[in-house]
């Protein structure tokens, strides 16, 4: 499927030098802010109190939320619990005082805004906790990029496999120097979040990959810059239907998924959006550097050679 058909394939390679400068002040800079501000952590990771209450009607989680933070509470997290009657309350530690008295302050708060809400549980998560959700998530995060590096170093070349690394990596630090230098709260879904965007952007990465490996065995007399050049601009369809249906529903839990799933959404179409500037400018272009060829990917030599622009050309191999 194709909206529209390119003719002439577009020169991104000859501005790789370009990009690639522009992507990596701008990962210096997340890594900066990642340092200088570091990370907004969220309670699952810091310690604090966990509260479910319970209400006899649907719980207005924006109510909950507003009449929390009155208490002088701030970065509160307010979502349903299994039924829209039952809230989960997370809040962090507050110096003086203890987790019971914490709660049973909010407790008291939310019975004066509406009698029906009865306590149901309370915890509290403690900072060693969170350590351990921490390490947890930077093990996840690099069992995922080792078996991204395994899956493409097998299925392609090496040089792809680095290279998409170096673009994946470079997607996942700019989600992290955004919410550092914003102090976004940084929770568990947005962790959720970052590990979908390594899949998702390894995806776009795969597809242009499969094209470069297909056009060296089309075409004998094209050099390498001319052949991500057509690779890129073959697939520019594909990934402007592809990622627009995905970012349209991302954008829809942005706007309309509330405070629960913002931040969430928020990792998801930051990561979406250099997602595709990876694929291209960086994850290409770090392969067109490393020196990637023919050889590399092509055993045999093509039968006949094609002409990249001739509309009949894929019909022929």
């Amino acid at each position: 499927m194709e909206f529209f058909k390119i003719r002439r394939d577009i020169p991104f390679m000859r501005n790789a030098l370009v990009f690639n400068v522009i992507s990596f002040v701008t990962f210096l800079a997340a890594v900066f802010f990642l340092f200088s501000r570091g990370l907004h952590l969220s309670v699952e990771f810091t310690g604090g109190t966990l509260m479910e209450v319970s209400y006899s009607q649907p719980a207005d989680l924006n109510k909950i939320r507003s009449t929390v933070d009155g208490l002088g509470i701030s970065d509160v997290q307010v979502q349903n619990f299994g039924t829209a009657q039952d809230v989960l309350i997370r809040m962090p530690v507050q110096k003086g005082t203890t987790s019971s008295q914490q709660s049973e302050k909010v407790l008291t708060a939310l019975k004066a805004a509406d009698a029906s809400a009865t306590m149901r549980r309370t915890e509290f998560v403690g900072p060693q906790v969170g350590d351990e959700l921490a390490a947890d998530g930077l093990k996840a995060l690099a069992f995922v990029v080792v078996g991204i590096m395994i899956y493409l170093a097998i299925r392609f070349e090496w040089k792809f496999a680095v290279a998409a690394i170096i673009a994946n990596l470079h997607d996942v630090i700019i989600i992290l120097g955004f919410f550092a230098f914003f102090q976004w709260e940084f929770s568990l879904p947005v962790l959720a979040a970052v590990l979908a965007v390594l899949g998702y952007s390894v995806n776009e990465s795969v597809v242009i990959f499969d094209r470069i490996r297909e056009n060296f065995r089309r075409y004998r007399k094209m050099n390498t810059e001319q052949i991500i050049d057509n690779a890129i601009t073959s697939t520019i369809s594909r990934t402007i239907i592809t990622h627009g249906s995905t970012q349209l529903m991302v954008l829809s839990m942005l706007i309309f998924g509330g405070a629960t799933l913002h931040y969430f959404a928020l990792a998801l179409t930051i990561g979406i959006l250099f997602g595709i500037y990876s694929s291209v400018f960086v994850a290409a272009s770090i392969s067109m550097w490393l020196g990637i060829q023919r050889e590399d990917l092509v055993k045999g030599g093509p039968k006949k050679d094609l002409d990249p622009n001739d509309p009949n050309a894929g019909a022929a191999v």
